[in-house]
């Protein structure tokens, strides 16, 4: 982990609400998918926690979506060469063992952005299936880059594109079919409680908490989450991937 003074390169809306943010860091930072970094907002006391996308040399992508003034600032006021403060890369990510093959990644809303990283990393020489949720056509948002994917399946709530219903129905439709070594997924909590429905305990499933953090490392104890044994984890340092049956979704 490093704090660093970065330069933004591009920040443009990419969707309803969306916003991508390529930044260039100086130096070259290696983030493994599923890593996020903690951008500081000029005038905001706490960072903001946002997913990396995209890792290449000292350039970083990361998406959000508007929803308080703290992003409403970032997507307002940091135009190409305005500097921000980043720490990353930060977390545990997604890891895929030698004899995980076929990997299945299931993402809904903003839960897509650590799972493109996923895609990035795995697709060239694993079998990569991605099943991704959107409220609605006017939500979708990099497809390009799930398209990197051997099989890539929009699924929307309204039915105006792709699959009608969720990222995880659209899944289970297909499970049996493509018998996925592991499962990736990250995505608002009904979302992960749905998959671990439809399919824990029949295959490793590792998930991507979505919880507000204050510091990223640890300290502040903004972001614990309950485990199943009855501990407590951080979800910014113990996590944000877990197993989904060691923590209470």
């Amino acid at each position: 982990m490093r704090e660093i003074t970065a330069t933004v390169l591009e920040n443009k809306p990419i969707a309803r609400g969306v916003y991508s943010l390529t930044f260039a860091c100086g130096t070259e930072i290696k983030a493994r998918p599923g890593q996020f970094a903690m951008i500081g907002v000029r005038g905001f006391p706490l960072r903001r926690p946002l997913a990396i996308c995209k890792s290449e040399g000292e350039r970083f992508t990361v998406c959000y979506r508007v929803k308080g003034e703290g992003t409403g600032c970032l997507a307002a006021d940091y135009k190409i060469g305005e500097k921000l403060s980043v720490l990353l890369p930060l977390g545990n990510g997604f890891y895929a063992g030698e004899n995980e093959k076929k990997i299945a990644l299931v993402g809904g809303g903003a839960g897509i952005f650590p799972l493109i990283s996923a895609i990035r990393e795995y697709s060239p020489d694993r079998e990569v299936y991605a099943y991704m949720g959107f409220r609605s056509r006017e939500d979708l948002c990099m497809e390009y880059e799930l398209r990197r994917a051997k099989s890539l399946t929009i699924a929307t709530d309204d039915g105006s594109e792709g699959f009608c219903g969720t990222a995880v129905e659209a899944f289970a439709k297909d499970l049996k079919e493509v018998a996925p070594d592991v499962v990736f997924a990250c995505g608002p909590t009904p979302m992960l409680r749905a998959l671990k429905a439809k399919a824990g305990g029949k295959i490793p499933i590792y998930v991507s908490l979505e919880e507000r953090m204050g510091c990223g490392i640890g300290a502040c104890l903004v972001c614990v989450c309950n485990k199943t044994d009855g501990k407590h984890a951080r979800v910014c340092k113990d996590g944000p991937v877990f197993e989904i049956g060691d923590v209470s979704l």
